[in-house]
Order: C-alpha cells, then structure tokens, then sequence
C-alpha cells in the first residue's frame, strides 16, 4: 500500500518548483491532495499532472494568497470541507528578493515578510486544530539563508530563520499533543526562485556563492523527497528539527 493512502495533505506555493514536485511524488503514493497558489495557471498544470499521476487519491485545489488573512483561514477551511480531515501541512509557498539593505524600502521589506513568515504563520494558525486532531505533521520550507547569511537578502534571511525558530516553537508547545514540526533547509534548488533574478547594482557574487551547494545544484524532487519522509511515519520520532539539503554548503 502506498505510504500516503488515505492521508490529506495540504501543500502552499504549488504551482512550481518544489511545491509541484512534492504534489507530484504525494499523488504517486496515493495522497488526497489539497494544493494552493496565487498563479492560477502554473496550480491548473500541476493538478492536470498530479491527476494523471494519482494512485487512488483525489487533488483539489485552491488559488491562495496566503498573506491575506481570510483567504489562508479559507484555504485550511476547504481542505478540510472536502476531505473531512487534515493530516500534514506543508507551508513551502515564499518570495525572494535582492536589495542593498540601505536602499530597500519598506513596502520591499514587507512583501517578502508578509508571504513568507505572515503566510506561514497565518496557514499554520489556521490548520493546527485540524492537526492536532489527526496528530499530524507541519513540514516548513526555510532556507540556509536562515541559517548563514545571505548577501543582500536580509528580508528573505530574516523570513527564513523566522520560519525555522517558529517551527521549533510549534514542535515543543504541542509534542505533548502529537503534533510534529519540522523545517526543510534547502540551497541550490532549480526552482523558478533561484533563476536570474534582478541583482543590485555593484554587487559581489562571490559573496552569494558561499551558500551554494558543493555538489552544484539540484532539481525540487530532491526537495520533495525529505518533505514526503517528514510527512510519513517513516518521522515519527523527528519533530523540531531543521533539515539542511544543500550538498555541503554549509558544513
């Protein structure tokens, strides 16, 4: 039987990238899959995918901008109306932008704060009473950037070590509950977030580089892979951790 028959997870920022990857290995085990994304068209593709890749699940789907309150809170509520329960959410959806820290302003600043951590945090208040009930599992998507520094990321950094620290939160206040929290690491993914993108003016690439991986980079399923093993009972007894998956790069 697959691992994931009869489970429904709930996966944010899926219509690219690892979002779609992790879609794609879940509806090959057999996972009921609720997916959401702000792109419309890129969440059609990977439910057309996800569906002619199912193994006895059902995908649904939901465009989501999880920053705003009412349509995270919307979200969960669906899943949960269309599948009766939640067992895993995984919180991957986030944005990535490149300023000299001086030069950026706020509303810049906020973006990237508001989807990454405001998301998280909003997805995660909303579906821990479905959680706590199946005794689930939380997967967050963070980054290295959270873990060493980022030139020229300090939003994106301060989002992403955020995000590991409120996992930990999470997985200590409601282990007694059994609910598990984990947080994913990930560097030199081939996803849509890490291809060329607007760099400020002057600056150094080598100080970008000591984050990538010594193995050179990867695709999303690599991704996926350690997100369906956190999700499984395979982690059962891992909770509160955050996993790196960068290929040596911060060893």
């Amino acid at each position: 039987m697959p691992r994931f028959t009869d489970q429904v997870l709930l996966i944010t920022g899926a219509a690219s990238g690892i979002g779609r990857a992790a879609t794609m290995k879940l509806a090959a085990e057999g996972a009921n899959l609720f997916v959401t994304d702000v792109v419309a068209e890129g969440l059609e593709e990977t439910v057309k995918a996800a569906n002619e890749a199912a193994n006895g699940g059902r995908i649904e789907s939901q465009v989501t901008d999880i920053a705003d309150e009412a349509q995270a809170n919307a979200s969960v509520a669906a899943c949960v109306e269309a599948f009766g329960k939640l067992d895993t959410l995984c919180n991957n959806a986030g944005v990535l932008g490149y300023h000299h820290t001086h030069e950026m302003d706020f509303a810049a600043w906020r973006k990237i704060l508001s989807v990454n951590l405001d998301g998280t945090f909003l997805m995660t208040r909303a579906a821990l009473p479905h959680l706590l009930e199946s005794k689930g599992a939380i997967v967050n998507i963070g980054s290295t950037a959270g873990l060493a520094g980022l030139a020229y990321g300090a939003a994106y950094s301060a989002s992403k070590g955020a995000i590991h620290a409120f996992t930990r939160a999470i997985a200590v206040e409601y282990a007694g509950r059994g609910l598990r929290a984990n947080s994913i690491a990930p560097a030199s993914i081939n996803t849509g977030m890490t291809r060329p993108t607007r760099m400020p003016d002057g600056a150094d690439f080598d100080l970008l580089n000591r984050l990538s991986s010594l193995h050179g980079p990867t695709g999303p399923e690599r991704v996926a892979d350690l997100i369906l093993f956190l999700a499984s009972e395979d982690a059962r007894h891992i909770s509160g951790e955050e996993i790196r998956i960068d290929g040596a790069a911060l060893a």
